[in-house]
């Protein structure tokens, strides 16, 4: 990916600034539960000020379907943001309209202006370029910093950037940085753990170039499971993708990389936490119970790999981590990710989550902000909030 300009190569003084952030943050009666994506923003909005400028801070949060919708309106986010900031963010009842640009109109430097929820308007998801014209016409340059939203081709996340100077944050910097570091100049050996429900099939495919040794869990082993042949009982699996794994299984065992499996499994009747649950081989699970976990073999083999690696790569859990009984498989990883020497990146979703969760994302060299973006980077595509950026 060509190298992009970032606000390093701006100068900011006196102007007004869009900031488009990934503020989609949880919350739970209009109380914010994570911060993360809000504090990973900081050093660019930091910058931006300390050099002079008015910034419009701008977001979605969440699904309201292109109408205004009071619970998923940035006022949390703002209040949230002002603390951390250490100075006021005033929030607007839209993003645009009359009012809006009035208030945008009236910026001095140092100013912080938060726009409301950007998805309010179905114009928004849609990419239209009316309404990225208008947003366009707050500001003098545009800065996107939504690495988790770089994968769409939104309004404010690429149409925009057709409409003013358009230049990276140091957030989607330090994404593409790390993201580009572990796919063109891996140290090695180099190990990819996939997890998750859905078999990451495009990933999959870019990584085999690329890796020593892909390391599959998570629901989507069982599809390479029953395409080696394995009765999976119950198990989720993905019928379309049966042929193709199969096929993926014969080029590894061809030419490479090595694919790892789980060899034991936790099965469980009921993905509950009082459910009756085992330990079986992969090639022993009964017919009505449904595999939920890796096995204390699995995850003694899977840690010694990573002991070794000296790039590591993970997204998706191994197991139905949000149950504790069924969270060992994902915490044996996220421990040896965390306890290796290797370069160590963790994909969005809900592998950044459990990471979190589980106490590690301090020992890890990189966290990503976005699991679809990270997702779609390992993939190989391009992603439109990045392409449509001005190249150095």
């Amino acid at each position: 990916m060509a190298m992009k300009k970032t606000i390093r190569d701006i100068d900011p003084r006196g102007k007004r600034v869009f900031v488009r952030v990934d503020f989609n943050v949880p919350l739970k009666d209009a109380e914010i539960t994570d911060d993360t994506r809000i504090r990973a923003a900081l050093p660019t909005l930091r910058e931006l000020l300390q050099r002079g400028a008015a910034l419009l801070v701008a977001s979605h949060l969440g699904r309201p379907n292109g109408k205004p919708d009071p619970q998923f309106s940035l006022k949390p986010v703002s209040r949230r943001l002002q603390e951390l900031l250490g100075r006021p963010v005033k929030i607007l009842s839209d993003c645009i309209g009359p009012e809006v640009q009035a208030a945008a109109g009236a910026m001095k430097p140092g100013d912080v202006l938060m726009l409301e929820n950007l998805r309010f308007h179905l114009e928004e998801e849609a990419g239209d370029e009316g309404f990225a014209r208008q947003l366009a016409s707050l500001a003098d340059s545009y800065v996107n910093d939504a690495f988790g939203a770089a994968h769409r081709a939104h309004a404010s996340t690429a149409v925009m950037a057709e409409f003013l100077p358009a230049v990276a944050g140091l957030l989607v910097e330090k994404e593409v940085a790390m993201l580009s570091r572990v796919l063109e100049s891996p140290e090695r050996p180099f190990v990819a753990i996939l997890g998750g429900v859905k078999a990451k099939i495009g990933v999959i495919e870019n990584l085999m170039t690329k890796v020593d040794t892909l390391i599959i869990g998570g629901a989507m082993a069982y599809t390479f499971l029953k395409a080696q042949g394995n009765e999976i009982g119950k198990s989720v699996f993905e019928q379309e993708h049966l042929a193709l794994a199969k096929r993926i299984l014969a080029r590894a065992a061809e030419s490479g990389p090595r694919i790892l499996l789980p060899s034991d499994v936790v099965v469980t009747t009921a993905l509950k936490q009082d459910a009756s649950r085992k330990v079986v081989s992969v090639d022993e699970i009964p017919a009505d119970w449904m595999g939920a976990d890796i096995g204390p073999q699995t995850r003694r083999l899977f840690a010694d790999v990573i002991a070794a690696a000296r790039t590591v790569v993970w997204n998706g859990p191994m197991g139905v981590f949000e149950v504790p009984a069924l969270a060992e498989g994902t915490r044996g990883v996220a421990q040896a990710v965390a306890e290796s020497e290797a370069m160590s990146v963790v994909g969005g979703g809900d592998s950044a989550a459990a990471i979190e969760q589980m106490g590690f994302s301090e020992k890890v060299t990189h966290v990503c902000t976005g699991g679809g973006a990270s997702l779609e980077f390992l993939e190989g595509k391009e992603l439109p909030g990045i392409a449509a950026l001005e190249d150095r």
